[in-house]
């Protein structure tokens, strides 16, 4: 009995880890690089062990799976948990690329410590204030809510591979873009607003340096319209945050 004992007890730990460690790879904050390999593996055993006895009470059969399988499922259910947040911060840096070529920071990089990749400048900062955003709406505990609640609905070794959920999801990653803009449009507008201007400018008076001009001007008001923009991002990013827990509990639930 003992023997049995232990071994639904690793089979049962093992499932916990592995639907965790696939949401540590691409969950907003925890998927990072720059913390520590050690770090992230010791608070995902913690975690394990605080979800193990609900789990466990459950009496997942272990007996006759498909490990392979069950394997590769679980670590897919942790990826769309995280993956379903990440496209937020994803829209974010991508409406940071389009502030930089607008307000002219396009060619200045920086190393991002969340990627550890070389990424300009306002794309590195657009990723950090949704992070803080991220930690401040405190949607890390919604998330660790939506991961205990996935082992009701969607025990181990039930998960299927259907297409109208790899169709959601593509859908899903298709929204980055209008996200993106969205995010974006307040300084696009601004910087669109000058060129025209200094168009018509530099038609009515030749003589007029519009070239000279026409960069320091875009560079500070598209900093002050993005200044101006930050009070309206938590209502912003906690609706999208909101849609991406809905977005990954529709997925699994799909998957079922």
């Amino acid at each position: 009995m003992e023997t049995l004992h232990l071994e639904s007890l690793v089979a049962v730990g093992g499932l916990i880890l592995l639907r965790i460690t696939g949401l540590l790879l691409f969950a907003p904050f925890v998927s990072s690089q720059s913390i520590p390999v050690a770090v992230k593996a010791g608070f995902a055993l913690a975690l394990a062990g605080l979800l193990y006895p609900s789990c466990a009470a459950a009496h997942w059969p272990t007996a006759g799976l498909n490990w392979t399988g069950v394997v590769a499922g679980e670590v897919a259910v942790g990826l769309v948990l995280g993956l379903s947040l990440q496209l937020t911060v994803e829209a974010a840096q991508l409406a940071g690329n389009l502030l930089g070529v607008q307000a002219g920071f396009s060619l200045i990089t920086l190393l991002d410590p969340q990627t550890e990749a070389d990424t300009p400048v306002l794309a590195t900062l657009n990723g950090l204030l949704t992070v803080l955003i991220f930690l401040q709406l405190e949607v890390h505990h919604w998330l660790l809510r939506g991961l205990a609640a996935s082992f009701a609905y969607l025990p181990p070794g039930t998960i299927v591979a259907r297409a109208q959920a790899a169709r959601q999801l593509l859908r899903a990653a298709g929204g980055i873009w209008l996200v993106g803009l969205q995010i974006a449009f307040p300084v696009v507008a601004a910087t669109l607003l000058v060129d025209v201007t200094l168009g018509f400018l530099a038609k009515a008076s030749p003589q007029m340096p519009v070239l000279l001009l026409g960069l320091p001007l875009k560079t500070s008001l598209g900093l002050t319209v993005l200044a101006g923009s930050l009070m309206l991002w938590p209502g912003i990013f906690a609706r999208h945050f909101a849609a991406g827990i809905g977005l990954g509990e529709q997925l699994l639930r799909l998957s079922h």
